[in-house]
This record gives structure tokens, C-alpha cells and sequence, in this order.
């Protein structure tokens, strides 16, 4: 090998479920090739399109390459200023806030997941430092589902994806792994190469669908009952094991005369769309244990999302197969391994009185306006696109108008960049030392900082400490944030003793080898394992009563009420992620990301045909199109991909759950109905 040349180890930060390992081949200098790292046991070589198209990234021309100020606000009207310049106009406001108000809740932050290395919560970390601030708190996937778990289950360890290879059985439930998890792929097929069958469940007819043994094509929102009309036929059929439910399972009595008096077969199969030899064929695939379960986020994106996830759980506890590897529920698998101490740093012993006022993330824009005694005056976007991925864009409108300055720190021009008075540019994974975990998988990965950042741009690390290192020249002590710690001194920080020891490890220097997986305990649950109030596995949930929710596990009907006809549905495109990567031309291959899928019998009754130019609407905005039939689509349903103004036809509707885990109540972006006509 070249002197020149050198490999590093990198990891794919995306919000995905995969966090994949890899090696950076770096000469003279320059990023010239990326490839999977084989010793990611998860990931095992492979990348996806996008993480293969990493070069093109970095080195896109399209890339921020300086900071950036707009005047006036939305004009175009763009100038390219110094880092130091930035610097002085963000911090001289904030002081001239901090005077005016008396504190610095006049200065806020919405930020997401763009990045989700622990070095990017640099952000929190800097915000943290000012004491009294304004941030963000909820969750727009995840906090439905684990509100609902919680209540059946408590604090229980969910499944390593890899043990998904001993399954007999497997149900996808509403995820579509051959776009959004290629890589579990491997497991799954390793399973079928030993004769497990693979049953998937979801209302788009997906490629993974394509792929399934069996495809029940279901009925938005409707996922509950199916799991419900499951346990009925097994009860009738005598297949629930009365002793294990005794010993394991809390609220039975109650659970066992719901099922009896208010599920209906012949109903369910009305309701859900799901025809009674397919209930059949689904409750005779959970009696091969060991089943496996994989439940994906869109179940959550209705207003009964937590519910459903309730009844899933249910169903994989009352047949059994939680107990047996490669069965039970498949769902995320945060580690709570590293302490975060980069947004959670101990504050000096002299700051009182700190108040951090904290805003639902779903609803921002709409409580950001309601602020008082301050209003909110400085706003940082970082990680997130909110114009482009938040519901109630009027909310957003309005309150950009009352912001005195905003600042968002990001790789590429987009909606919110737009909107903004300052740019910063931020690095790419390669530019930035990080350390990543998974919320699926249990490896644990090094970043290394493989070439020199692209221009000027930097890391929210070095933004975090430079803007922190300029606060303070003007005023001593006005931030608290560690700005003289590095990278390095933050990620040695996190590999605490017990970390060290669960990753099988001496020091961070290890991780330069390659990725480790974490040590976790391979005991199943059982009756002990459940951190509930009973002890046992609850279909009964006094913690959900007393947050206001049925304390049993049961179908939860919607309630439509809209006035227009046809359900919108918007999964994730296959070369995108939300709003990212859609400048690459590598990527460019013909996605239909400008086209509204329809059935035929929709599109006939709007005397509408293939590729017609066509406007999807409701009162919140509208969008232009064109018509793709698509005979797969049950009627009453429309499909946009994520992203290209679609967000402006979001409901603002909330889920079930997610108070208790996020502090805030889900998206239900699947409850949004539209029109469609004829441009």
C-alpha cells in the first residue's frame, strides 16, 4: 500500500436501523473510496446505495462550503461572510437577549436526528452551558411503541436482530426491510435457508411483501384487531396454554371476556381487509415457535399506534415465543451504555434558578408562538429540516417572522436553509472523530476523522466549542460548556468502566480495530424479567390508567372525521432519507419522488390516467403530481414518498401514547387525508 494511502474506520450516522460499519480509503489526502467494514458482524462488508454514494457527498458541489448570511430574511440574497464573523453576530445576540430578558430563554433549539452520533448532541451540550434556554423534547417514530411496551412489559431488554436466524416463523408487521433494513435481509434468509416461513403484513403491496410466503394486505390503522382476532381464533381452538398465562401474564380475566364478548372473526375480517383463511394462516404461524415478530415504525404513525403496538406484544407473549431464541418481538434495542455527558455535563455549583423550557417537537412551531416572558427571539436549527419534515407549516411561517435571528447549521441548501438569516456548513462523518450505537443492532463503532474538513466547514462539536469560546471572551463565565474538551476527550469520557467492560475492552483505542459488539445478558424473559408493578407481563396496566389510557390491552378504533376521501400514506423513498441525499446524481435513477400513487378504481372515478399532472390537497396546503396506477393499492389510499412538500399535507395529528418515554405524544402523519384532481 501507497504511504499516501490510508483506511479508516467510519459509520453511516443516518437515522436508520442499520448504523453501518465503514473503511474510508483515503489517498493523498482526498476521500476516494468507501466500502463496507467486514468486521461489523451486523452489517458484515455491505453498504446500501446511499452509503456506497458517500463520496459523491463529501465532495458534492453542491456541498456548504463557507457560512452564510441572508439579508434580507428569504430574499436569495446571500453573502459569504468568516467563521468569526458568524460567530460574533450569533453571540452578540444572545448577550443582548440575556440583557434585555434577564436570562437566556429567549434562545432555543430544534434539533433531530440528521446525525445521531453522541458527538452531535454537541448541540444540547451547548445550549445546556447557557443555563436557562429554550430546547425540545418528543419523538415523531418511536414514542407511541414504547409507551405501549413499557406498559406491557416495563424495562425489558427487546431481541438482538441477529437471532432472528433461529426463527421457524417470521412476521414482518407493517416494515419493509428491502428499503428501509437491507441488511437484517441476511438473518431473515438464513432463516428461510432452514425452512422458516415469512408472513408479512402491511397495506402497500412492498417489495418486501413481494418476497413473503404469505402477503395479508391490511387496512390502515387496523393492526390491532387483527392481533386481537388472532388470540380469539387460538382461544376457540384451545391453543393458549392456561398454566403458562397464569403464572406469566397479568389481567387475563379481563383480557379473555373482552376477547369473547367484542372480537368477531367474520368482523375483524371486515374491518382489517383480512380474509379469515389468512387470520387462520397467521395464528398457526405463531404456534411455530420459536416466531419472530419484527414490528415496524409506520404501525405507530396513527392516532391508536401505541395501542396496536399493545396488542402485538400481547399476541407474542400469549403464544410463548418471547421464551425462545429467535422468537418474541423485534422492535428497537436502545443501550443504555454511555452516560451522554456532552448534554448532560454537571452545571457549575453557582447557577440557580435555571429553567429550561421545553417544547413538543411534533407541535414546536404552534407552542414556540405561545412563549411569553420571553418570547422565543434566537432560534438554532441543527440536524433537522423541519420545513420539509414538520407538520402545520403555517405555525413555522408565523413563527419565523418573530424570530430576531436564525441560525441553521447544515450540509446543503434546503427548505429550512432557506428561511434562515445565518448557514453554517457542517462536516460530514469523515471530516469528525464520533462514536455510534445502533437502536437496532448492539455494535457499538469508532468514527475517525479520515480527511480534512471540505472548505470551512465544521462539526457541531467544533461549532459548539468555538461559539462557547466567543461567549465568553465577550462575558466571562456566560457558558458553562466544557468548550476545551475535544473530540477525544468526549468519547473517552463515554467508554466509562461499565461500558468498557460490556464492549469486552481496555480503552477507546481498541475501537481503532473495529467495531465491538456489546455483552449483553442472553436470558430470555420470564416471569421475573418484567420490571412491572404485577411482576408479570401486563394485559391489565394500572401505569396506563393512570396516565388516562385503557389499562387493558384492545383494539382502539379510529375515529375519521375528515372531509376528504383518501388516506395518505408516505413511507420512506429508496435512495433518500427524509430530505437527505436527494442532490446526488449517484442516487438519481429514476425515482418517482414527484408522482401520487392511486388505485385504478380512484383514478377512474377522477377521470384521471398515468402521468396526468395532478394537484393532491386539503385545507392544510397542496402539491402537484403525477398519476401513477398502481392496481396493488386498495382503493382509498394515496402513496407520496417522504419529503418534496408533501409535509404541507400533514394533519397535525398526535398518537395514543408517548408521554412517558418522550414527554410528548407521537405523529400520527398517517392520520392525513387528501383529494386528488386534475391539474
Amino acid at each position: 500500500m501507497s504511504d499516501d494511502l490510508q483506511i479508516f474506520q467510519n459509520v453511516c450516522p443516518r437515522n436508520c436501523y442499520e448504523t453501518c460499519g465503514i473503511l474510508s480509503t483515503v489517498e493523498n489526502g482526498k476521500l476516494i473510496k468507501v466500502e463496507g467494514n467486514p468486521m461489523h458482524g451486523y452489517t458484515q462488508g455491505r453498504l446500501c446505495a446511499k452509503g456506497y454514494a458517500y463520496t459523491e457527498y463529501v465532495y458534492s458541489p453542491q456541498r456548504l462550503k463557507y457560512p452564510l448570511r441572508q439579508f434580507p430574511r428569504g430574499s436569495g440574497n446571500w453573502q459569504r461572510i468568516s467563521w468569526s464573523e458568524a460567530l460574533e453576530m450569533i453571540a452578540s445576540k444572545m448577550i443582548d437577549l440575556h440583557d434585555l430578558y434577564g436570562s437566556n430563554l429567549a434562545c432555543g433549539y430544534n434539533k433531530f436526528t440528521g446525525n445521531i452520533g453522541i458527538l452531535h448532541q454537541a448541540t444540547e451540550g451547548m445550549f445546556r452551558g447557557l443555563g436557562s434556554h429554550t430546547k425540545t423534547h418528543g419523538d415523531f417514530c418511536l414514542a407511541a411503541g414504547e409507551d405501549g411496551l413499557h406498559y406491557n412489559r416495563g424495562k425489558t431488554q427487546l431481541r438482538d436482530p441477529e437471532e432472528m436466524v433461529n426463527a421457524k416463523a417470521i412476521v414482518l408487521w407493517g416494515v419493509n426491510p428491502a428499503r428501509t433494513a437491507v441488511h437484517q435481509w441476511n438473518f431473515i434468509n438464513r432463516a428461510r435457508d432452514k425452512g422458516a416461513k415469512l408472513l408479512v403484513i402491511d397495506p402497500l403491496f412492498t417489495p418486501t411483501a413481494a418476497q413473503g410466503d404469505i402477503y395479508l394486505q391490511i387496512r390502515p390503522g387496523t393492526d390491532g384487531l387483527l392481533a386481537m382476532a388472532v388470540l380469539k381464533y387460538l382461544q376457540e381452538q384451545g391453543q393458549l396454554d392456561q398454566d403458562y398465562i397464569e403464572e406469566n401474564l397479568h389481567g387475563w380475566e379481563a383480557f379473555q371476556s373482552y376477547l369473547k364478548e367484542e372480537v368477531s372473526l367474520e368482523e375483524a375480517s371486515l374491518v382489517t381487509g383480512v380474509p379469515l383463511e389468512g387470520i387462520r394462516d397467521l395464528a398457526e404461524l405463531y404456534l411455530q415457535s420459536p416466531c419472530a415478530t419484527w414490528v415496524g415504525y409506520g404501525l405507530q404513525r396513527y392516532s391508536n399506534g401505541g395501542q396496536t403496538v399493545r396488542g402485538i406484544d400481547a399476541l407474542v407473549a400469549l403464544t410463548k415465543n418471547q421464551h425462545h431464541e429467535g422468537g418474541g418481538l423485534y422492535y428497537s434495542n436502545f443501550p443504555k451504555l454511555f452516560p451522554e455527558t456532552i448534554k448532560n455535563f454537571t452545571r457549575p455549583q453557582g447557577e440557580k434558578d435555571i429553567v429550561e423550557r421545553s417544547l413538543d417537537i411534533n407541535h414546536f412551531a404552534q407552542e414556540a408562538l405561545a412563549l411569553k416572558d420571553p418570547p422565543l427571539k434566537l432560534l438554532w436549527i441543527a440536524s433537522h429540516n423541519p420545513l420539509s419534515q414538520a407538520q402545520n407549516l403555517q405555525h413555522w411561517q408565523k413563527l419565523f417572522k418573530q424570530l430576531e435571528l436564525i441560525v441553521v447549521v447544515d450540509l446543503f441548501m434546503n427548505e429550512t436553509t432557506a428561511e434562515a438569516d445565518l448557514v453554517l456548513p457542517a462536516a460530514t462523518p469523515f471530516e469528525e472523530y464520533d462514536l455510534q450505537s445502533s437502536y437496532w443492532h448492539q455494535w457499538i463503532a469508532l468514527n475517525q476523522k479520515a480527511i480534512s474538513p471540505y472548505y470551512e466547514a465544521r462539526s457541531d462539536l467544533e461549532i459548539a466549542r468555538n461559539l462557547t469560546q466567543v461567549l465568553n471572551d465577550h462575558r466571562p463565565n456566560f457558558s458553562s460548556f466544557p468548550y476545551l474538551l475535544t473530540a477525544l476527550d468526549w468519547i473517552k469520557g463515554e467508554l466509562t468502566p461499565e461500558a468498557l467492560n460490556q464492549l469486552e475492552i481496555d480503552s477507546w483505542e481498541d475501537l481503532l480495530q473495529g467495531p465491538r459488539k456489546l455483552k449483553l445478558d442472553k436470558t430470555t424473559d420470564n416471569k421475573q424479567s418484567y420490571s412491572t408493578e404485577s411482576g408479570k407481563f401486563q394485559l391489565m396496566s394500572g401505569d396506563a390508567k393512570k396516565s388516562q389510557l385503557p389499562a387493558l390491552v384492545r383494539f382502539q378504533e379510529q375515529k375519521i372525521t375528515s372531509p376528504y376521501p383518501l388516506r395518505l400514506l408516505t413511507p420512506q423513498s429508496l435512495l433518500r432519507l427524509h430530505s437527505q441525499y436527494r442532490v446526488l446524481t449517484w442516487l438519481d435513477i429514476g425515482q418517482k419522488t414527484t408522482r401520487v400513487e392511486l388505485n385504478p378504481q380512484d383514478a377512474e372515478q377522477r377521470e384521471l390516467k398515468e402521468k396526468d399532472h395532478v394537484i393532491v390537497f386539503n385545507d392544510r396546503g397542496s402539491c402537484f403530481r403525477k398519476v401513477k396506477i398502481n392496481p396493488y393499492l386498495p382503493t382509498g389510499l394515496v402513496v407520496m414518498t417522504q419529503g418534496d412538500s408533501t409535509n404541507q399535507l400533514l394533519a397535525g395529528q398526535s398518537t395514543d401514547m408517548g408521554i412517558r418515554t418522550a414527554g410528548a405524544r407521537g405523529a400520527a402523519f398517517y392520520d392525513s387525508w387528501v383529494e386528488v384532481k386534475k391539474k
